[in-house]
């Protein structure tokens, strides 16, 4: 694959056909669609979240309420970011990688517990100032934007044709970052982050071969991490879920029962029961579920299909892009927003082994919500820089 500048951007004519929507339209439809995401999220998590919040003898709209003022944050950041032209990021690669590593260290730092308390068993939240941050979050966005300004230089060298100089040193680097995050222990958004790099280097030009060799190296690794403690029990449970009804297999199980209650229209908004203290999790982790009992199949297919409309535009974005880097910046935000989606929903379906990995736009975490916002931004940009884009002379 030829290396394109990253500076230096010349517009190219776009490798997909023209939908007939005309050229420009794809920033639009990406800010309709998040905003009805955004609002679709919003509902679902008042109804799955009001008696949590009244359990814990707060107004019912607490978390709503909270999640409502990161969104207007949110987008506040994916309307600046959208503005700046996507070349501006090959400037804070480095800054916002090791930035990154900085703060997730400071998470994992046994002495750090006053600004890191564990919660639920684990360390992934900085608070400071009153505002509390997860840097696992910042570290994805990092990940895509130092892995795409790495490999616009390696492209089209003969880098990625051997292993110690081409993917060797992105592995070496991504497990400066992932390795604190495994440490939290998060080792699902550990794999998520790192495959979000591997999925960027892939589309750069790397060879396959060296990333068959590289898993294999790594198998081991993950098979002891997989073996030991509460994921071993989370992968009994889904192997076997009905191994540990009361224990692993809880949450799947009330899951599968929310999904099999809705049937096609839903027991109605507001009507769910396993919100209940049956299904534990339900504003966030399985959210997912709440709104195939509330909603219905018709619900989740509208969900889906908001999803698969912004997939589609953020890969014909980056199919435009005027140059690698673009592309690749494209590439990694919308890997960043479908893994979420498909590995959230394919959790509560039971098709995968617990993550607690968030539903974009939908469940509670506002760190999770702002990122993903910033990607969105992010994509936005580049769109905006493509041929007949708004922004296609900045």
């Amino acid at each position: 694959m030829a290396a394109r500048p990253l500076d230096v951007a010349p517009l190219r004519p776009s490798r997909l056909p023209d939908s007939g929507l005309g050229r420009g339209w794809e920033p639009t439809a990406i800010v309709v669609l998040t905003l009805l995401l955004l609002s679709f999220g919003l509902v679902t998590l008042y109804s799955a979240s009001s008696v949590l919040a009244l359990r814990e003898h707060r107004p019912d709209t607490y978390y709503v309420l909270r999640q409502g003022a990161g969104a207007l944050f949110g987008l506040l950041v994916l309307g600046g970011l959208a503005a700046i032209p996507y070349r501006f990021w090959t400037r804070l690669a480095w800054p916002l990688y090791w930035g990154s590593v900085v703060l997730l260290v400071l998470v994992v730092l046994p002495w750090t517990h006053g600004i890191a308390p564990e919660i639920n068993g684990a360390r992934r939240w900085l608070r400071v100032l009153g505002v509390t941050i997860q840097p696992s979050e910042l570290a994805k966005i990092a990940i895509i934007v130092w892995t795409a300004a790495i490999a616009v230089k390696k492209a089209g060298s003969d880098h990625f044709k051997s292993l110690s100089l081409g993917l060797g040193p992105f592995f070496l680097m991504w497990g400066v970052l992932l390795l604190p995050v495994a440490l939290e222990p998060d080792l699902s958004t550990a794999m998520l982050i790192g495959l979000l790099g591997v999925l960027v280097v892939f589309a750069a030009g790397a060879r396959m071969a060296h990333f068959l060799f590289m898993g294999v190296v790594a198998l081991p690794v993950l098979r002891h991490q997989l073996a030991v403690g509460f994921r071993a029990q989370r992968i009994a449970a889904y192997l076997n879920p009905a191994s540990d009804p009361a224990g692993a297999g809880f949450q799947v199980r009330q899951s599968l029962v929310a999904l099999g209650s809705g049937g096609l229209t839903g027991v109605g908004f507001g009507e769910g029961r396993q919100k209940f203290g049956f299904l534990p999790y339900a504003h966030n982790d399985f959210i997912f579920a709440m709104v195939g009992e509330e909603w219905g199949l018709l619900g989740v297919v509208f969900l889906v299909s908001l999803y698969l409309a912004i997939i589609m535009i953020g890969f014909r974005v980056a199919g435009r892009a005027p140059n690698l880097f673009g592309e690749l910046l494209a590439v990694g935000v919308t890997n960043l927003i479908a893994l979420q989606a498909v590995l959230h929903m394919a959790v509560g379906l039971g098709l995968v082994p617990t993550t607690g990995l968030a539903l974009p736009l939908v469940s509670y975490g506002r760190s999770n919500l702002v990122v993903t916002m910033a990607a969105l931004g992010i994509l936005i940009s580049v769109a905006r820089a493509a041929p007949g884009g708004k922004g296609a002379r900045a």
